[in-house]
């Protein structure tokens, strides 16, 4: 429970903000959102993601619009499996942080198995990075760090 000032009002976390007048979520650079279907790439990517000094948060691409309605992660890392569409679901509430944040917040990596950027690979234009797998530290960390700013 949050403490009470002396008029009886419940000061606001430095961190909330506010989307529209019935939803708050709190902004949080040092999480990063992992979404994909396998667990074991999603643990994989966790391991890259604390290696960089982040907290990761697991989840697929199911519950993971659940997670974007509460918080603002640093950044999204996406598994988008065989054909880069394993993600597609969560693209309008991506859509929805970045325009409600006013820039490119947060970034949102792309993890493919096919090479190229964005424009090439006929991706959506909220995808920043795209990462081709075989999934490395050597390759995922810097472009983490990177985007986050570290």
């Amino acid at each position: 429970m949050c403490p009470v000032n002396r008029e009886g009002e419940i000061p606001r976390h430095p961190n909330l903000v506010t989307r529209d007048s019935t939803t708050e979520a709190i902004r949080d650079p040092s999480q990063v959102l992992v979404v994909g279907k396998s667990p074991i790439n999603r643990v994989v990517i966790s391991k890259i993601v604390e290696r960089s000094g982040l907290k990761p948060i697991s989840e697929s691409p199911d519950t993971a619009a659940r997670i974007l309605r509460s918080l603002i992660p640093g950044a999204v890392v996406l598994d988008g499996g065989a054909d880069n569409k394993d993600c597609d679901s969560l693209m309008s509430s991506i859509a929805a942080l970045r325009r409600a944040s006013g820039q490119s917040q947060p970034p949102v990596i792309l993890l493919s198995t096919k090479n190229g950027t964005t424009e090439s690979l006929g991706l959506p234009g909220i995808i920043d990075v795209v990462v081709a797998k075989p999934i490395t530290p050597e390759r995922l960390q810097p472009v983490i760090d990177r985007l986050i700013g570290r």
